[in-house]
């Protein structure tokens, strides 16, 4: 499952947390909490009709609406992360025809259960289950328990450019739970680690598109890529374990080894020299970060899957330049500047 989404931030944010996210805007924040009560319904209307799909909303049993969304644009996508309290969303023919989305909506459920109300019925989703339907067409979704889930905007032209299907005509629902759908759990892992307020990690559009497109079944670009974007889904998860092999990866995303090594092998780097540099990136940021100064360098290769510190120290000096304990040591000294002023 993604990661879980991040805390609710007090009244209204609009500045970026640390980092951006590739070919677009930092995530930036939006939230009821603390607003005036009377309020926060029509504020929580206007933000989504500007950052994502209009939509009128009202809660149950006059309840008081309690909602944070995270934002993104990532160069023609829009993704978000959303959580809040239990209550009902309608996208009417008088809205759509006032604010056109003329766009494709998916929509990944991560905690309550829902109902979707469409023109050809009722869905039940459960946490773990996608909804990719078009947003111009009238809809109704409910939420009892309240919602956590992460959410991809794809203009329509461009949806039809990289999966050939012209119109969403019925709404679709995959699972996206790990060994259900590679391709939806890598779509889903990707935009919960680019949809947070806080540590996001940057993603890119053609990511992004070549997920969708395989997740249709009909894509029309490289389908290696979807391939490769499940490796390196995989492999960021457990950057931890020692013992992970190119063997073990393969596996789990359903290749053969010898077809992983070719899909890597496409973007010039073989799979010994990708992980490294992915724990390598890791480890630095482990040294760079608040919590450095309690770690030792052996705890901090440990974190990061090296069975061995002087291996770890080896290949840090190596790979950056400088060694371990210069990094942590010079982001410790930049932490405690302000301190001194």
């Amino acid at each position: 499952m993604p990661d879980a989404p991040p805390r609710a931030s007090s009244g209204t944010r609009t500045g970026a947390p640390s980092g951006s996210t590739a070919g677009g805007a930092a995530p930036r924040a939006f939230s009821t909490v603390g607003l005036p009560l009377e309020q926060r319904v029509e504020l929580w209307e206007t933000h989504n009709e500007d950052a994502l799909i209009g939509l009128r909303c009202r809660t149950l049993s006059g309840g008081v609406l309690e909602a944070t969304e995270v934002n993104v644009q990532v160069d023609r996508l829009h993704l978000a992360r959303v959580r809040g309290s239990s209550h009902v969303v309608e996208r009417d023919l008088g809205l759509v025809r006032r604010r056109p989305a003329e766009s494709v909506a998916l929509f990944f459920s991560l905690v309550g259960e829902a109902f979707f109300y469409h023109d050809d019925g009722v869905r039940k989703l459960r946490p773990g289950q996608l909804l990719m339907c078009d947003a111009d067409r009238p809809f109704m979704r409910g939420f009892s328990q309240g919602l956590e889930e992460l959410v991809v905007k794809v203009p329509r032209p461009l949806f039809a450019e990289v999966t050939g299907i012209e119109r969403v005509d019925q709404p679709r629902v995959v699972s996206f739970e790990a060994g259900a759908n590679a391709v939806a759990h890598t779509l889903a892992r990707t935009v919960g680690r680019a949809a947070r307020e806080d540590g996001a990690t940057p993603t890119e559009e053609d990511s992004l598109l070549d997920l969708v497109a395989a997740l249709t079944g009909r894509a029309e670009r490289d389908p290696s890529a979807a391939h490769r974007a499940a490796a390196h889904t995989y492999i960021e998860q457990h950057l931890a374990d020692p013992s992970l092999s190119a063997d073990v990866v393969a596996a789990a995303i359903g290749l053969s080894t010898r077809h992983l090594s070719r899909v890597l092998a496409s973007t010039g780097t073989g799979f010994r020299p990708y992980l490294l540099g992915r724990r390598l990136d890791a480890a630095r940021r482990l040294l760079e970060g608040p919590a450095a100064s309690s770690t030792t360098i052996a705890q901090v290769a440990h974190q990061c899957g090296f069975a061995s510190a002087a291996h770890f120290s080896s290949a840090f000096t190596t790979h950056f330049g400088e060694t371990a304990s210069e990094v942590r040591r010079r982001a410790a000294t930049a932490r405690a500047l302000p301190l001194a002023l």
